[in-house]
């Protein structure tokens, strides 16, 4: 059996007997003499990488993609026999940081500091005297209400994170109850909480059911001292209905990761918004433990026994 593992990160599975490897370029249409692999290893790929090899790998069996999202993969084209799994629990530690940093950036207003810096301007209305917790605004996590929407791996370790600031972390998923200790509600209880919230999170895959479900309904539910976060997939934010909320001050701002269009074109009005944080997708990018994954997975299939992250399509 051939595995094929990507140029753009070093692996070194334990491999099963009978399983050889050869490394691939992400970018370029996989070699003649690899398209009888009977899995591919995923990271970095370009779609037409991807798509060439929906094509031309006959033997392909499986599909491991080391991203916490699937959609690049299930967008591709392989065959509806194709086994795929996804990088789940690999990300979690580095996009839980990056979020804490784009929370924080947009409560001590980092955005509007470093805009004055590079004017060379002295923004004493940021520093000195401040109120503790000034009304209508979101300046603080003491005493904040935070939802994240999409209450995964990722969730369950900044969730901790926000509440060692203070923060009130309510966490909404497709079942209600109690994880790691925070309360989870359902989409159906979210609508009576945006009132309230100070933080909109958003963690959610991209998938048909979330295609700009945080759109304009959700939020003109926000109160306008809010802040929404994305660092799930872009396409599950409405960017235009973002844009104007902010601009006709019914939403305070954003901090977005991830975009619609990637990259983010260099004429989309999103660049200009003051109060727009912008990072290029960088959340993640750095899956850890990954070879660990793919040697549990590797055994597994080789034994015939069910694979972890499998994806149902």
């Amino acid at each position: 059996m051939k595995v094929l593992l990507p140029g753009t990160i070093a692996l070194d599975p334990e491999l099963p007997a009978g399983v050889v490897t050869a490394v691939y370029d992400v970018h370029q249409p996989v070699p003649e003499e690899h398209t009888d692999a009977e899995v591919l290893v995923v990271w970095g790929n370009s779609a037409g990488n991807l798509t060439d090899a929906a094509g031309r790998l006959t033997s392909l069996r499986w599909v491991q993609t080391l991203a916490a999202g699937p959609d690049a993969v299930l967008g591709a084209g392989f065959a509806d026999d194709v086994v795929v799994t996804a990088g789940l629990g690999l990300h979690d530690r580095t996009v839980a940081e990056h979020t804490l940093g784009l929370v924080l950036a947009a409560a001590r207003r980092l955005n509007l500091l470093i805009r004055a810096q590079i004017g060379h301007r002295w923004a004493g209305e940021l520093g000195g005297v401040q109120p503790v917790r000034p009304t209508g605004s979101f300046r603080t996590l003491g005493d904040a209400n935070v939802v994240i929407w999409g209450f995964g791996g990722i969730a369950a370790r900044l969730a901790p994170l926000l509440a060692a600031l203070g923060a009130n972390v309510t966490g909404v998923a497709r079942t209600a109850g109690t994880r790691h200790g925070f309360p989870v509600v359902t989409e159906s209880d979210l609508p009576a909480r945006l009132p309230s919230t100070d933080l909109l999170i958003n963690i959610l895959p991209a998938t048909p059911e979330t295609a700009g479900i945080v759109g304009a309904e959700v939020l003109a539910a926000l109160p306008a001292h809010a802040w929404v976060i994305n660092v799930g997939r872009g396409a599950t934010l409405d960017e235009h209905a973002l844009l104007s909320a902010i601009r006709e001050g019914r939403l305070a701002g954003a901090a977005l990761d991830v975009f619609e269009s990637e990259p983010l074109p260099a004429t989309s009005p999103l660049w200009s918004e003051p109060n727009i944080i912008i990072t290029p997708h960088a959340a993640g990018g750095r899956p850890e433990n990954a070879a660990v994954l793919l040697s549990e997975n590797l055994a597994a299939y080789a034994a015939g026994t069910p694979l972890r992250n499998v994806i149902v399509r």
